[in-house]
Order: structure tokens, then sequence, then C-alpha cells
């Protein structure tokens, strides 16, 4: 098989109008451009992978029939998953500058929820924490179950 010199037309408009889009300013038309150049790059490796043939895997066919080479089949699969993985990525970037310009004049500042609590709120919470920390002590203290000083036995164990 040659290569279709419709598919070629193709490649090459979709390469120059992606690349075209992508030099805008708007990250919607980046990303757009982005799309039109990994699927031109998909129909580059399909062109590119020359004759079709039998599939590798049969085994009852002769050994001197053409057997399509499995490696632009990969390399499509992998630009596919590159391309959807920088979309994905440029996708996030759309909508958090969408979302920075819907806040205006706040920019990126979040309010304190906490900013109403006092340092005796804050110090109540955490003395309570102490609290069970030294009931726990005190339970650990009181078992029988302590480590002698000359030796690795516990007292449970004599």
């Amino acid at each position: 098989m040659t290569a279709s010199l419709t598919l070629v037309i193709i490649m090459a408009v979709l390469y120059a109008a992606g690349v075209y889009v992508m030099l805008e300013r708007s990250l919607t038309r980046v990303l757009i451009g982005f799309l039109l150049v990994g699927n031109a790059t998909n129909i580059l490796i399909f062109v590119m992978s020359g004759p079709s043939g039998s599939a590798p895997i049969v085994s009852d066919s002769t050994a001197d029939a053409p057997m399509v080479d499995a490696l632009p089949q990969v390399l499509m699969l992998t630009a596919i998953v590159i391309n959807f993985g920088i979309t994905a990525f440029l996708l996030a970037l759309v909508y958090r500058s969408w979302w920075l310009a819907r806040l205006g004049d706040r920019g990126d500042t979040v309010p304190d929820e906490h900013a109403s609590d006092t340092e005796q709120t804050t110090e109540a919470t955490f003395d309570a924490v102490d609290v069970d920390d030294q009931a726990i002590q005190d339970l650990l203290d009181a078992s029988d179950e302590h480590v002698d000083d000359d030796s690795d036995t516990t007292r449970g164990d004599r």
C-alpha cells in the first residue's frame, strides 16, 4: 500500500490548522489546536506504518506472507494516551483560569474559616487531647506488663 494522497492532505491541513490555532492567546484555542495536532500525528503514524499484512499472531499462514508491523499500532496508542493526558491538563488550566476570572478583584484569596476562633477555644481543644494522653499513660503505668531494665522479658511472662 502506498500512502494515500487524501490522508497526506488531511494530515497537512490538520497540522497547519492546529499550529495556527495554538498560536492564539486563549487557552481554549490552544486546547483545540493541540487536539488537531494530536490527530494529525495519529494520521502520520498510520500513513508511515506501511502496507497492511496478516496478523503476526496467526500461525497457520505461510512464512513468506507479509505480516503487519505492530510497532506503529503501539505508537498510535501511546500518542492517544499522551494526547488524552495533556488534554485533561489543559482542560484543568482552562477551568482554573475561568474560575479566577469569575472571582474578579478577590483573586485567589480564600476567606479564613477559623478567623473567629480565639486562643482559649484552641487551647481547650488541645487540652482535651492532653487529658486523653494522660489517661492512656496512667493506664500503661498501672499495668503489670512493664519491661525490666536488666532483661527483655516482661513481668507477665515469668
